[in-house]
């Protein structure tokens, strides 16, 4: 140690002035303190660690400009806010100040942190700075650790920051919105440097260095260079690196670097742990032969590039040590080699999105004995799932969606007892869901949509009380039985199935349920009152079915829904006035996010710090010891803007809609639907709503798209709806409204005549001036679009016709006087009629 240190810990109970003159360590660490205490009698003390505490303010900072002895200072871990007083230059002895994971804001002051000429470590990551990097940082010449990462920082990085700081070994300045353009040269000459990290958050900075030529004095151990603009235009790989054989840790994810993969980088860094090259442009086969092994490197990302060809047959000996390892999204072709299977330590495993094909090796599905995460989806994987040998115990998440798997399912997968997601969709599996899935109980989310299952859920799924998203659609599915329980249950999804008779009861127990959808299938009958006890339900679909009466009064009472899709049924009567009581596109917490996320296990990259005391810059190793997280998203198809779109629940949460249209709704459009402030679509066509539009529409400010087509509404169309600011989509086409179109302003200059079309007494732009005549009769359902009024219509007007003439006959049968007026009247017409012709 430096010094003879006298340590005295205390606690929460600190008060009033210590008078231990002769102390020099005082941690206050972890007290709750909520304000600094009076040490000021404390001459001697070099070190106080006020970390992990409740300090929310440093407007008692003075109480320390007396510690003039003071070297070490950590607040870091508090909820400090505000600006950083000034008086910090005072502390002219100061080697180390912790200042990281507050809340501290405003400019970097020049007159506080310039005066700290023998500051040595500086760490300022996680707090709220603005401002740019203070020139006089440069005079900061006894400095090794810099750490400015995770703030708000912007303008350039100064060229001559890092031209005196020849003592710096650390370099953070990653997460803030720097701009411009940085030299990478300007550190050319800090030889001691080790590690280096820079991730951009807007891509506005535009890193070069290749200009002007240079040659670095230093060997990094930690380089990280992400999501910035690197080397524009030429956009080629840093070619420092070349001298650079020291590396453990290398970052150059998503820089959008061209030219052939660098397998250099592996042959060159034999002691390369961690290697991520996401994200860029790289191309080029991916050539090893058995001259090579990378036994340290554990940590290997090369997705989202243009990497193209077979993985090496040795692939899983030149790895043997790799525990992450993402390869997804490239043009990777050919059957996994069998030596993956080798790969004892590998946790997490992507090779989605690539052209991969033939059956999984058996060494794979044996041999990977630590696999957590493994990813196979889009790809073109063949053969039967979960073969006997399936031996990846230790698997948590699976997911092999998109890919031509047959056949049935076999159950081993059972080995696999720890499942928490299962994803098999759009493959080619067949046969009906087998019962031992059920016995999957640490499920969370099942996904089977988009094969060939056919039968019924088992009522063995009652044994998933973790799951929370069930998704079932696009199969044959016939029949639920109505005991099956699954009390977790938020999301389920069973469109697109072959589902009969009324809505499945057993829905009315899901009391977590946010999202319904069983839109096309066969399902009949009225909509259940009981739809009402789901509580929580944020999304309902239950078009493309047989329901019919009308909407019960019930439904409104789901105080939580925000999209209500009825459409392509047989509802009838009139839109219940309580519907707009119902909140849509009020912004409610989900009790249940629609985004499954889940740490897979300790491996990240890391973030480096130093240590807190004495021996200050001694840096901790690379431990890579935070978390990898997956998330699955979960989707609702819904109509908006005239097309169908997916909305994953990140994006359902800012958008609400009713769908009412193709059915048989009567009355009037009730004005209180004006009322539903927030909502962005409705639509109502193909109805026989008549009266006129409500004015009230012009209350929906936040309306995208309006669709009131194919009805038998009259009047004017609402000069007020020119106020709808957000309105993209829009029409009132084949109705009986008369008069002028709304004035072309705003989104209503944006109408073509297609919104209007079929208004016989419609005129106006774009439709035809409302002085020139028009004599064409409207058209008021296009063909084939309303067949099915269109025979209505001709079977009543037969049917009347034929009443009528039946009532004549009846009459004139019980009436004989009349009956010989008629004969009379009809016997001297035809005589006059014919005797013409006789006299010729």
């Amino acid at each position: 140690m430096l010094y003879k240190l006298y340590n005295l810990t205390i606690n929460a109970g600190l008060k009033g002035e210590l008078k231990l003159k002769k102390l020099q360590l005082l941690t206050l660490a972890q007290n709750q303190l909520t304000e600094i205490p009076s040490l000021g009698a404390l001459l001697s003390l070099n070190y106080l660690n006020l970390a992990s505490n409740y300090l929310k303010n440093l407007s008692d900072f003075n109480k320390l400009t007396t510690l003039r002895s003071l070297q070490i200072l950590v607040f870091r871990n508090n909820q400090i806010r505000g600006n950083l007083p000034p008086s910090i230059g005072t502390f002219t002895s100061l080697k180390s100040l912790s200042l990281a994971n507050n809340e501290l804001n405003g400019p970097l002051p020049e007159e506080g942190f310039c005066g700290l000429r023998n500051i040595e470590e500086l760490d300022l990551y996680s707090n709220s700075f603005d401002g740019s990097i203070p020139l006089c940082f440069s005079n900061l010449t006894s400095l090794k650790f810099l750490d400015l990462s995770s703030n708000r920082l912007t303008g350039t990085i100064p060229t001559t920051l890092f031209y005196r700081l020849s003592s710096l070994e650390h370099v953070s300045l990653s997460d803030n919105h720097f701009e411009g353009s940085f030299s990478f040269s300007s550190v050319a000459n800090n030889s001691k440097l080790q590690f280096f990290e820079l991730h951009c958050n807007n891509r506005m900075l535009n890193i070069d260095t290749e200009n002007p030529p240079w040659t670095p004095l230093f060997q990094l151990n930690f380089l990280r260079i992400s999501n910035c603009e690197l080397n524009e235009p030429s956009r080629v790989m840093p070619s420092f690196i070349l001298t650079q054989g020291n590396l453990r840790l290398l970052e150059l994810s998503n820089n959008s670097i061209t030219g052939r993969i660098p397998t250099w980088l592996l042959k060159n860094n034999s002691g390369l742990q961690f290697l991520s090259l996401g994200g860029n442009f790289f191309t080029g086969s991916f050539v090893m032969n058995s001259d090579h092994w990378f036994g340290n490197l554990y940590w290997f990302d090369v997705s989202m590039n243009e990497i193209y060809g077979e993985l090496p047959p040795l692939m899983g000996f030149i790895f043997s040590n790799l525990v992450y390892l993402r390869l997804s999204e490239n043009a990777f072709q050919g059957t996994i080699p069998p030596s993956m299977g080798d790969m004892r330590n590998l946790y997490y495993l992507d090779l989605s999105n690539n052209n991969f094909s033939g059956e999984l090796p058996v060494n794979l599905i044996m041999g990977c004995i630590s696999l957590r995460f493994l990813k196979l989806s889009n790809n073109a994987f063949e053969g039967n799932l979960f073969k006997s040998e399936w031996n990846l115990t230790n698997l948590h998440h699976l997911f092999m969606d998109n890919n031509l798997f047959s056949g049935k399912l076999s159950d081993g997968i059972m080995n696999s007892s720890q499942l928490e997601i299962l994803s098999l969709k759009s493959n080619l599996i067949s046969g009906k869901i087998p019962d031992w899935i059920g016995n999957l109980s640490s499920l969370e989310y099942l996904v089977l949509a988009e094969n060939s299952l056919h039968g019924s859920i088992p009522l063995s799924f009652s044994g998933l009380q973790q799951l929370k998203l069930l998704y079932l659609s696009g199969n044959y599915l016939h029949q639920i039985p109505p005991g099956v329980n699954l009390s977790s249950l938020a999301y389920l999804h069973l469109a697109d199935n072959e589902l009969d008779g009324p809505l499945p009861s057993f829905i009315s127990r899901l009391s977590s349920l946010i999202s319904l959808d069983v839109r096309y299938n066969k399902l009949s009958g009225r909509i259940p009152s009981w739809l009402s006890s789901l509580t929580n339900l944020r999304t309902l679909l239950l078009k493309g079915n047989s329901l019919h009466s009308p909407i019960p009064a019930e439904l409104c009472q789901l105080k939580n829904t925000s999209i209500l899709d009825l459409s392509f049924n047989n509802l009838s009567g009139k839109i219940p006035l309580c519907l707009c009581s119902m909140p849509f596109g009020e912004k409610k917490p989900l009790p249940i996010d629609g985004t499954f996320s889940s740490n897979i296990f300790g491996w990240s990259m890391p973030r480096i710090v130093a240590y807190e005391y004495v021996g200050l810059f001694g840096v901790l190793d690379y431990p890579m010891a935070t978390h990898v997280s997956i998330s699955v998203s979960e989707n609702v198809q819904f109509l908006t803007k005239s097309r169908y779109e997916d909305f994953s629940y990140s994006i359902l949460y800012f958008i609400s809609g009713i769908d009412l249209s193709h059915n048989k709704f009567i009355g009037p459009i009730p004005p209180c639907i004006g009322y539903l402030s927030d909502i962005h679509s409705l639509n109502l066509s193909h109805n026989y709503f008549d009266g006129s539009i409500p004015k009230t529409l012009s209350m929906l400010k936040e309306i995208e798209s309006m669709d009131l087509s194919y009805n038998r509404l009259t009047g004017e169309i609402p000069s007020e709806l020119i106020a709808l600011n957000f309105l993209s989509v829009f029409s009132v086409a084949y109705n009986n409204l008369s008069g002028r179109t709304p004035a072309m302003v705003g989104q209503f200059a944006t109408f073509e005549k297609q919104s209007y079309e079929g208004n016989e007494f419609l005129c106006g732009m774009p439709l035809p001036d409302c002085g020139t005549k028009n004599t064409k009769l409207p058209e008021l359902y296009d063909e084939g679009t309303n067949d099915s009024f269109i025979v209505e219509f001709q079977w009543s007007f037969l049917g009347s016709y034929i009443v009528a003439f039946l009532s004549v006959v009846a009459y004139l049968y019980c009436s004989p006087y009349h009956s010989m007026l008629l004969y009379e009247f009809f016997t001297t017409r035809f005589r006059t009629c014919v005797s013409p012709f006789r006299r010729r």
